[in-house]
């Protein structure tokens, strides 16, 4: 059998030999008949035509970029890490050749992140009106691919699919507050997004129990309030150079990243690093415990809207994406009044700095700015209010997108207040559905928050993400007419050797028949 198969490559090189003359000699693979509509790719795609044939991915593929996208250049680079050191990546000249994939841009198509993707029996050529849309496209080809990648030949089936999403927010949030988590732990969360095509890190940085961005004008916030965590645990932040760092690694992969700074509540790591911000004077004792509600920065002082102008300012000066969050959320603290006066000079404050302002839904007591996004997590009624005043909305309603609330009662980590959020509970909702005033004019996207007093390091991270981060994802990108949880449920099924690839400790729900 060896020396056969050993006679049939040796065929097809001199054949390829002799045909090719000055070009370089290509193995012709035969195809395999691969049916593509089988293929378990999530988000599920707008369109998908399967031919039933399939192309070779060998060793000596080339990725071709169009010559003048020095982004595409950097996709090619991306897409050849995630197959084969051995692939080159090379400026496009001259008409298409066997075996290699096309990374192109084209006007005709309509949709910022949509893409085209069409494999024959010679080469892949994937266009989209951006790289954005490129990149989109290059994790699907991922999931066409086997699991395993290697340097031997890798077959990826034929046909087109034709995709854009649904929703242009599609977000998740990290809570590196109440537990710190490294730069290498938010690029793997990064990498988590990007496979299933979100394009939202919201991060959230300080809170009650620490500081974690480094503030120049404001050094004692990270070497004091920077130094513990829930439980008394070690704490830790990100220097400036380290937050830079993070936005090139998320924006390479077409993922903008949300600060957050929450006010005028969950602040006493700030008021606990300078007196001046308490209204007494007094700084208080860092905080280590879960209780919230507590702190509130003072808001009748002039020294604090300093502090928010030099904060906002640093942060936002390092920060490309167009938002800023600030939080307000659970501000009990804090008198009305007092909260809505906070709120409105903070508004003021991110609009000076050239940001968009996002919010917990408690904002939408104030006055709110123009462009201001609600973030809906507790009370529809209050988001009714930000959307009569014009606000569009990310929707993060508790019970069905807390990924920090637990799966069930036995699950070891997570909180409960919120009640349980199995795989189907997280997948089984439709965000311009959920609310009767909440329409789908209103909303932004979707962003399913993960709350860090339960878990602290990246694998307690990826076992209350997974695999539910999938289903929000599929609910962000694809059409709601498309989206079945008894169809769903196999597709995620057939992952697991994917997420395990990934080195994701998932949570193996039950409701799923793993095919592993």
């Amino acid at each position: 059998m060896k020396s056969t198969a050993f006679l049939v490559l040796s065929f097809f090189l001199l054949l390829n030999l002799s045909a090719c003359k000055k070009e370089k000699a290509v193995i012709k693979i035969p195809p395999q008949p691969i049916d593509i509509s089988l293929t378990s790719i999530i988000p599920v795609p707008v369109s998908l035509e399967a031919s039933n044939s399939s192309l070779a991915i060998t060793p000596g593929t080339t990725i071709f970029v169009d010559s003048t996208s020095k982004e595409l250049y950097a996709i090619g680079k991306l897409l050849k890490s995630y197959l084969s050191d051995s692939i080159h990546v090379e400026a496009f000249s001259g008409s298409k050749q066997y075996g290699n994939i096309y990374l192109t841009l084209a006007d005709s198509i309509e949709h910022k992140e949509g893409y085209i993707l069409n494999i024959n029996e010679d080469y892949v050529e994937l266009t989209a009106n951006q790289p954005e849309g490129v990149f989109r496209g290059v994790q699907t080809i991922r999931q066409l691919l086997p699991v395993k990648i290697n340097d031997s030949v890798q077959h990826i089936g034929t046909g087109r699919i034709t995709d854009y999403p649904n929703y242009e927010y599609r977000g998740a949030m990290l809570d590196v507050a109440r537990h710190f988590f490294s730069v290498e732990d938010v690029k793997t969360f990064i990498d988590w997004l990007a496979y299933y095509k979100m394009n939202i890190l919201h991060l959230h940085l300080t809170d009650d129990q620490g500081w974690r961005i480094e503030i120049k004008s404001w050094p004692n916030l990270t070497a004091h309030g920077g130094q513990t965590a829930v439980g008394g645990g070690k704490g830790g932040f990100f220097t400036q150079e380290d937050y830079k760092e993070i936005i090139k690694y998320a924006e390479e992969r077409y993922i903008t990243i949300v600060p957050e700074v929450d006010m005028p509540g969950h602040t006493n790591a700030a008021l606990s690093s300078y007196a001046e911000l308490n209204c007494d004077g007094k700084a208080p004792e860092m905080y280590t415990k879960m209780k919230v509600g507590f702190s509130t920065l003072c808001t009748d002082k002039d020294i604090t809207y300093k502090f928010l102008d030099d904060v906002i300012g640093e942060i936002a000066s390092i920060t490309p994406g167009p938002y800023f969050h600030i939080g307000g959320d659970e501000s009990h603290a804090t008198k009305l009044k007092d909260y809505i006066f906070f709120i409105n000079k903070a508004q003021d404050i991110v609009h000076k700095h050239g940001k968009r302002v996002i919010g917990w839904d408690e904002i939408t007591h104030a006055t709110l700015k123009e462009n201001t996004v609600v973030q809906y997590w507790n009370k529809a009624e209050n988001t009714v209010k930000g959307v009569e005043q014009g606000a569009k909305v990310i929707m993060s309603p508790a019970p069905k997108a807390y990924l920090d609330m637990k799966y069930n009662k036995e699950t070891e980590l997570g909180l409960g207040w919120a009640g349980y959020i199995e795989v189907d509970t997280a997948y089984i909702w439709n965000p311009a559905k959920l609310e009767p005033e909440i329409k789908r004019d209103n909303i932004l996207g979707l962003e399913a928050p993960l709350w860090s007093e339960t878990v602290t390091n990246i694998e307690e991270v990826g076992y209350m993400v997974f695999p539910r981060l999938a289903g929000y994802a599929e609910i962000g990108w694809s059409q709601d007419s498309l989206r079945n949880w008894d169809e769903y449920k196999l597709r995620l099924a057939k992952h697991a050797d994917r997420l395990k690839a990934l080195k994701i400790n998932y949570y193996k729900s039950e409701k799923i028949p793993w095919e592993d």
